[in-house]
């Protein structure tokens, strides 16, 4: 029988796969000025990023010490280098994408992303969602505000990546992409439900995970045609902030 925690992830992880899903019923959202609200979606999922998951990232590097036999400060170090790499790798995708774009306008194509591009921008996305997936149910903070503050983030974060991969090939996302993107992290729930990792594992998908979490966010609010708006991003931030403090305070009071 499935234990609570295990049926609360689930719901979770489902809500996850429903954003995805269902995000081209948002239409009303995706418009130039950028819609507040998809500002405020990234400016909370930051700040879960800068105010819980990198701090919590402190609590793995004793297993990355003790697993790799290195000084605290270094293990430190490796931890960070490993949100570096996440951040830097979407980074590569974003520019990947880019100039499969030039490519295809220079060969009288269109404004459209080359297929293997197209497979390989799904296919990172679907990499980040089995992690995040798996993170529901092996995170150092377990409590019930620990899981709903992971959940809150994550999905306005689904939000605000998911405009963006839909707007960069609207019919392949809504024919298949989203259902894969979907079944990847109901894969990540399953896998953290049969599989127990090391610590210095999940401190790893953890650290890339926030890598990646910043770059997809902040790709989405910087462009200049976004036209993206800083006082609903400052407001997601400054709530959201305000949140992780208030639980961290419950917790340690």
């Amino acid at each position: 029988m499935m234990s609570q925690v295990s049926i609360v992830t689930l719901l979770m992880a489902l809500a996850f796969a429903g954003t995805h899903i269902f995000i081209g019923r948002l239409d009303f959202l995706d418009r130039t000025p950028r819609n507040g609200w998809l500002s405020f979606a990234g400016g909370t999922a930051v700040a879960y990023v800068f105010l819980h998951i990198l701090p919590e990232l402190g609590g793995h590097r004793t297993a990355f010490a003790e697993a790799i036999s290195m000084g605290p400060e270094l293990a430190e170090t490796l931890v960070n280098s490993l949100a570096l790499l996440g951040l830097s790798s979407f980074y590569a995708l974003e520019r990947a994408i880019k100039i499969s774009r030039s490519r295809s306008r220079q060969m009288g194509e269109g404004d459209r992303i080359e297929s293997h591009m197209l497979w390989l921008h799904i296919g990172s996305f679907s990499l980040l969602n089995v992690m995040i997936g798996y993170l529901l149910s092996h995170r150092e903070d377990m409590s019930a505000g620990g899981l709903a503050l992971y959940f809150i983030a994550m999905a306005l974060h689904f939000a605000t990546a998911d405009f963006g991969m839909r707007r960069d090939h609207v019919k392949a996302y809504d024919a298949y992409g989203r259902w894969i993107i979907a079944g990847a992290v109901m894969l990540g729930w399953l896998m953290g439900m049969l599989i127990e990792l090391p610590g210095i594992a999940v401190g790893g998908l953890f650290a890339f995970v926030a890598g990646g979490v910043v770059l997809n966010v902040m790709k989405e609010e910087l462009p200049e045609d976004r036209q993206s708006r800083f006082w609903p991003f400052a407001a997601g931030a400054i709530i959201y902030s305000a949140l992780v403090i208030g639980e961290t305070m419950l917790v340690t009071g």
